[in-house]
């Protein structure tokens, strides 16, 4: 039944454990947190790392199903500044990183999609405002501060009474009542973030954090106020394409391709060579006000207010060149252009201006009432909402400049070609080199200020807000008599989930006057120095200001705007449950059973509302497409829905004191991204091809998958366990991608059409507004698109092990934790598949390690975390349907605290601290798409407790 795929390597653990020093203290008591927020709250006289840990096992241990947890190691002391961070510390779950920050997360192998998130017991909404980004429900975990959260629990296995939505898992997130603690709490802390890879910001920002809880009126009511603010300045450096585009040139060298791999020929050649250089600024801010309210001993009111303030802006300078369709060069044997050239062509100095803001604010109501001494109810009620770019303005600012290609030399107006030759050559490590001259430009500098030209300007982003109204009454029955059955739990809920979206893109080729704008060019020396340096790449990078350029195409007259598209999506979820808990013997062993069904019915209603397509404008000869758009809207709507019935049994048998014994069954979901349900068209064409459009589906499915999992779990020590667990899925409506080759109607209902075929005088042309001359019409042959659209496909199974050792040495103070998951699935990527459009992204193998010392006043804790190589997406930058691979990456994190008395801290964080690179690739490991580099981060801080 369960198969696995051993790729991890063993020495990456023994030597974890060879290099292991250590972490964290002890101060006061630190409250473990049940996983069923009924059940009355145990208190463990420890605290610091090991009574975390400690917490953390007895959760493990207590709960029904395959559960696993992180708990605060005291109020406001949650082990890492970012969730995601910590959450990589559970065996079987790893992270995807967005400028070397935590920021989702995949469990077994399955990716952010594919799990929910929910703040708790709520599900949380989510937004973004990257178009590249896409549309899906997955938390992210950069927006909200770890200080409030109390604990975190993972639940691998699906139960009954919680919200359906994660075939890997659902994670729920805990912050703290006024009710936890008793009488007057408080703690604040302050750090200084030394970001070593910052280049234009400042060296050192500011993180603030702190939280007041109180109880009054004899513990009847109580108050907590939580808040923090955090700043961090950084850099980032990258090499790497666009994409590599299948078939992509045409005096191309295919004989030393093998067609015993490759039989269809098919070569792959990178869109363009790109070296970046970003810098970051990001503010967070994150507030909780929680009021609670006990007038009578058996009833409990709790109101909060939640908010997370998100705003990143990224300054982004990008040298690149294109390779155009004429492009040659020599396949290797599996059909990569190794050397792509192009002659006479121009460079590319590419200015990004991106805002990236989101607001989310909850208000919720939770009621809990024991209406006997055997009947409880619990009524919770929130209204959520994320909002991306709440003022409306798009997210990306993008400008253009160039060398000329064509140059008046000759001084008599008739032009001579020229240009830049570049050849794109990967290197034995597979990193870019590059080979450039310059012709006919002015002093053959390819780089002087008056050889630079505008070319282009884009703006572009979502504008997204997403609201969660969600409605729950639980019920819990207690046995007080005799009988193997315990208690009952049931409940209803209703989920009411809406996303509405404004997108929009604007491309326009415009000949401004730059000769005003602030442009220098910076030397290349010292980049890049952890990914093959500054040899053989560009010699220098531009540099300006996108929103100063920008402002001079306004002041010019030649600013545009296109009508933006709006996509809605509504979903509504009745959920009814019901769950039985059993405590019984067998042959003299103690058994507890869980079992439970959960039934579920949603109706999706989605909508889309964009501007219709004239015709296809042939602007030039290396870009898209240009759209003649309507003035007018057309609405699109689609409506889908389903009924699940989702059952879970769950049995544990304590084989002896020490060891107990489990196996569950459960059946759960995840539902569609929500990009994937919309109705609307979108179009990528450019002369020659490839000709792709994309357009949802609302009818999608939902994944299905039957979960079985087998562990034993061996208690043997306080605080110390082992376990091996091992988890098999069966997944089906797993959705993929079908293409359909087909004509798309314009708006009148005749095919567009392709205006380079047979170019009329003039064209192509770049005009401000549009040629008409260089329009599709009637005459132009129609274009057969490969027409995108979700779909729900095919079934995967999924397999895997997992491992666990958490061991305290006695009273020395030293502790270790080392896990590891191997994963495996009978639904490979084939690389030499050109049709292939089903595999299972995000799986992978991980390792982590957690070593720690904590005695007396010092504690110091080190811990690595490692995720093999994955498949992240079908779809590279700007090339669909073409895989995405992340290498092998592992992380070493350390960590110092000193506490000078029972109030006050002081401690000193570092993360990446061996400033390790991650690699992203194509079909094989020659097609790079990205490099990049980082640097190690350091947070220096003082913390108060009274």
């Amino acid at each position: 039944m369960f198969s696995i795929a051993r790729k991890f390597k063993p020495s990456i653990i023994a030597g974890a454990i060879g290099a292991a020093i250590l972490q964290t203290s002890a101060i006061s008591s630190v409250q473990a947190q049940t996983t069923d927020s009924n059940d009355d709250v145990e208190v463990i006289s420890v605290s610091g790392i090991r009574g975390s840990l400690m917490s953390s096992a007895n959760i493990k241990r207590e709960s029904s199903g395959v559960v696993d947890a992180i708990t605060a190691e005291d109020i406001g002391k949650f082990p890492d500044t970012n969730l995601a961070e910590s959450l990589q510390r559970i065996t079987g779950v790893s992270i995807d990183r967005a400028n070397n920050e935590g920021n989702q997360v995949s469990v077994r192998g399955f990716g952010p999609s594919f799990n929910l998130v929910t703040l708790n017991n709520r599900q949380m909404p989510t937004s973004s405002t990257l178009i590249e980004d896409g549309l899906n429900r997955s938390f992210n975990f950069r927006e909200i501060a770890a200080e409030s959260v109390s604990g975190v629990e993972v639940y691998k296995t699906g139960k009954a009474n919680i919200t359906s939505g994660g075939i890997g898992s659902t994670i729920n997130v805990k912050t703290a009542k006024p009710f936890d603690f008793e009488g007057f709490k408080a703690v604040a802390s302050a750090k200084a973030v030394i970001d070593t890879s910052n280049q234009n910001g400042d060296d050192v920002t500011p993180e603030l954090s702190g939280m007041i809880s109180h109880t009054f009126a004899d513990g009847k009511v109580g108050l907590l106020l939580s808040a923090s603010h955090a700043e961090r300045d950084s850099g980032r450096e990258r090499v790497g394409a666009q994409g590599w585009s299948p078939n992509r040139g045409t005096n191309v060298d295919k004989s030393g391709i093998n067609t015993s791999l490759n039989p269809s020929q098919t070569h792959w050649a990178p869109l363009t060579i790109d070296v970046d250089r970003h810098s970051t600024q990001r503010e967070r801010q994150n507030a909780q006000v929680v009021l609670q309210f006990a007038p009578i001993d058996t009833l409990t009111a709790t109101v909060d207010y939640t908010l997370s303030r998100f705003k990143e802006t990224n300054k982004l300078d990008r040298t690149s060149f294109w390779f155009d369709t004429d492009l040659g060069g020599n396949a290797d044997s599996n059909g990569t252009v190794t050397n792509p050239m192009r002659p006479n062509d121009e460079l590319n100095f590419w200015g990004f201006d991106i805002l990236f803001e989101t607001e989310n604010d909850s208000v919720g109501l939770n009621l809990e009432w024991k209406a006997t001494d055997t009947l409880s109810f619990t009524l919770d009620y929130h209204d959520s909402t994320s909002h991306a770019q709440p003022n409306g303005e798009e997210s990306e600012t993008i400008i253009n400049l160039k060398n000329p290609r064509v140059l008046d030399t000759n001084g008599d107006g008739s032009p001579d070609r020229g240009g830049v030759d570049v050849a794109y050559i990967t290197s034995p490590s597979g990193r870019p080199d590059v080979s450039f001259n310059a012709a006919n430009l002015p002093g053959g500098d390819p780089f002087s200020p008056n050889a630079i030209q505008f070319d282009l300007f884009q703006t572009r982003g979502l504008q997204v807000e997403n609201n969660i109204k969600q409605f729950q009454l639980d019920g819990k029955w207690e046995n007080h008599g005799d009988g193997a059955l315990d208690t009952i739990h049931f409940g209803i809920a209703n989920t009411e989930y809406q996303m509405d979206t404004n997108r929009r893109r604007t491309v326009s080729f415009v000949p401004v006057d730059i000769s005003n704008l602030n442009l220098t060019f910076d030397s290349i020396e010292g980049f890049g120095s952890d990914i093959g340096g500054s040899n053989n790449l560009f010699p220098v990078t531009a540099n300006y200001s996108a929103t100063e350029a920008m402002q001079l195409v306004r002041d010019q007259g030649f600013f545009s705007r296109n009508d933006p598209t709006f996509n809605g999506v509504n979903e509504e979820t009745l959920a009814l449950y019901v769950s039985f808990d059993f405590e019984t013997e067998f042959n003299d062993l103690p058994v507890n059973i869980n079992m439970g069904v959960r039934w579920e019915d949603t109706d999706v209603n989605s909508v889309s509302a964009q501007p219709g397509v004239v015709t296809l404008n042939y602007i030039n000869t290396a870009g898209r497409f240009g759209e003649i758009f309507t003035p007018e809207l057309t609405n699109v709507e689609l409506e889908g829905g389903y009924t699940q019935v989702l059952p879970n049994l769950d049995a544990s048998v304590e084989i002896t004191d020490d060891i107990v014994g489990r196996f569950s069954y459960s059946k759960t979901l995840a539902r569609p991204d929500l990009s994937s349900l919309f109705p609307s068209v979108t179009f990528d064409a450019r002369p020659g091809g490839p000709f792709n459009a994309s357009r949802g589906n609302a009818g999608l499915l939902p994944l299905e998958s039957d979960n079985f999992d087998i562990s034993v779990e061996w208690y043997y020590d306080e605080g110390s366990y082992a376990s091996v667990g091992l988890f098999k899925k069966y997944v089906k409506n797993f959705i993929g991608t079908t293409v359909e080759a087909t004509t798309l109607p314009d708006v009148n209902g005749n095919p567009l059409s392709d205006p380079s075929i047979n170019p009329r005088p003039g064209c192509p042309d770049e005009v401000v507004g549009g040629n008409p001359a260089c329009f599709g019409n009637a005459d132009d042959p129609a274009i057969l698109f490969d027409l995108e659209s979700p779909s729900n496909l095919d079934t995967a199974e999924i397999d895997g092990i997992e491992l666990n050792v958490q061991h305290m040495f006695g009273d020395t103070g030293f502790g270790t934790v080392v896990n590891a998951t191997f994963v495996d699935g009978n639904v490979e990527y084939d690389v030499f598949d050109i049709d292939q459009t089903l595999a299972l992204t995000g799986l992978s193998d991980s390792a982590n390690m957690v070593a720690f010392y904590e005695k007396d006043q010092f504690q110091v804790r080190l811990a690595y975390n490692w995720r093999d190589d994955f498949l992240l997406d079908l779809s590279q930058p700007q090339v669909n349907g073409e895989p995405e691979f992340v290498e092998a990456y592992g992380q070493w994190d350390i960590n110092f605290r000193y506490d000078i008395n029972e109030s006050i801290s002081v401690f000193l964080e570092g993360l990446n601290i061996t400033e390790e690179t991650v690699r992203r690739h194509g079909r094989f490991t020659d097609q790079l798409i990205t490099l990049e580099q980082y640097g190690a981060r350091y947070n220096l801080g003082l913390s108060v407790q009274f």
